[in-house]
């Protein structure tokens, strides 16, 4: 079994541990718009705040998790984002 599919595996229960939501989890061969790199797999989580991911990374309990991942993909991204609860002011025409 290849080091990623041990991890994805293993990972969703890990996330709801500390907090985080598996959103999806699938393949993701080819973007429909723009020029990003294929992925054949992603994992889209939501974490409730920089902390929670921060424990999960930093969890002793999950050292051996980690490198699943790291060493089991090429590309590899990890994207963090801000949710923004009212995104209309980022929207409209002039803003920044």
């Amino acid at each position: 079994m290849t080091l990623y599919r041990r991890y994805s595996r293993r990972s969703p229960g890990a996330v709801a541990k500390y907090g985080g939501r598996v959103v999806a989890l699938g393949r993701l061969e080819n973007a429909p718009i723009g020029d990003a790199q294929p992925r054949s797999v992603m994992i889209l989580v939501e974490w409730p705040s920089r902390e929670a991911v921060r424990n999960f990374l930093d969890a002793p309990e999950l050292a051996d998790l980690h490198p699943l991942r790291e060493d089991g993909t090429r590309n590899y991204l990890w994207w963090p984002h801000e949710r923004l609860e009212d995104p209309h002011p980022i929207l409209l025409p002039g803003a920044g």
